[in-house]
């Protein structure tokens, strides 16, 4: 069942991806250069992408602890596989969290809506916010997801039945970072 909800979720967001590109190659107006965009000021300096690349390494570790718990869940080993997915949940409560300070310096400080961007093409906002909302949306959902299955893991409620819904949810965990590359190539290297 989590591979056809994947199926459908990859269609959706590649769907947001081709429309994004469409939009941005058609654009008569200027494109907001991403170094410039989601740059940070720290101790005078303006550094380019360096809250974005932070992110990225967050999740793609995200990715490596997820991948250990499923292991630690086939070799009946509870409790470090729940451990794992409550350490995933961490950094994805981190991820959500930088995403929303990343936000929160674009509308207020730059200015950028969902109607409107002061830095160049205006379709810009719509479509960053759509599809970074989007995604935030599925890491917010992954989090509680791993939540209840690390609970439920610790209680043993899979003692019997075996460990693979730890493998399901590291499926749908997994998913969520390859969205994240794409998303990340796309909006902040193009």
């Amino acid at each position: 069942m989590m591979w056809i909800f994947l199926l459908s979720d990859t269609f959706i967001f590649s769907c947001f991806l081709v429309g994004y590109m469409s939009v941005r190659m058609t654009s008569t107006a200027e494109w907001p250069l991403s170094s410039e965009v989601f740059a940070l000021t720290i101790g005078g300096h303006h550094i380019p992408l360096v809250l974005i690349a932070i992110m990225t390494f967050i999740l793609i570790t995200s990715s490596g602890t997820m991948a250990m718990a499923v292991n630690y869940g086939y070799r009946r080993q509870p409790k470090k596989a729940a451990i794992l997915m409550l350490v995933t949940a961490f950094f994805g409560l981190c991820f959500v969290g930088m995403q929303a300070f990343e936000w929160t310096k674009l509308i207020v400080e730059e200015g950028v809506r969902p109607w409107g961007n002061p830095m160049g093409a205006a379709q810009f906002g719509a479509v960053f916010f759509m599809v970074t909302g989007f995604h935030g949306f599925h890491v917010s959902i992954g989090v509680i997801y791993l939540l209840i299955v690390a609970c439920k893991v610790l209680r043993g409620d899979y003692e019997h039945r075996g460990y693979e819904i730890v493998e399901i949810t590291g499926l749908y965990w997994h998913f969520v970072d390859l969205v994240w590359v794409f998303i990340f190539a796309f909006f902040y290297l193009w």
